[in-house]
């Protein structure tokens, strides 16, 4: 067995979500779930295919993301993952419970806007995903002014009362 660590390749403020299906029928159940939970919703799709043709499937709503969907996942190359880039302005926290309720997903590795890299396992027989390295460690515990800076930005962006 090999390792390798792969690099999402996106811009910084972009978010994405990796995850596990097992079924090729996923690509439209994932773009249905994406546009019913958030309509308006800019995002490119793509799944890796690990049986019959072993493509990269894909779909979406905007040809830029669309391709960087396509381009990261072709570098991963783990049959049966699949990658959602969203545009500026949306958030996995509107989507990832639509996506965890499509009945062919298996798991969600990662929903991230930080710089993210894929740890991959190889063997004769193909890829898989072991996990992910998502942003940076800690530098530190956070203190009451931390505490009240937290809470104050989940207020200010209207995600708690």
């Amino acid at each position: 067995m090999e390792l390798h660590v792969v690099p999402i390749s996106k811009p910084e403020e972009l978010n994405v979500i990796l995850g596990q299906t097992h079924f090729i029928k996923s690509v439209e159940d994932l773009h249905e779930a994406l546009v019913n939970a958030v309509p308006g919703i800019r995002f490119g799709l793509a799944f890796c295919e690990a049986s019959g043709a072993r493509l990269v499937r894909w779909s979406g709503t905007d040809d830029g993301l669309i391709e960087l969907a396509r381009t990261n996942a072709l570098a991963i190359g783990a049959g049966h993952s699949f990658l959602i880039v969203l545009g500026p302005g949306f958030y996995p926290v509107n989507v990832l419970n639509a996506l965890k309720l499509v009945p062919e997903v298996c798991r969600i590795f990662c929903a991230t806007a930080n710089a993210t890299e894929v740890v991959i396992a190889e063997t004769a027989q193909g890829r898989g995903i072991l996990g992910v390295i998502d942003g940076a460690p800690p530098v530190g515990v956070e203190d009451e002014a931390g505490i009240a800076w937290r809470k104050g930005l989940l207020r200010t962006i209207g995600y708690k009362l």
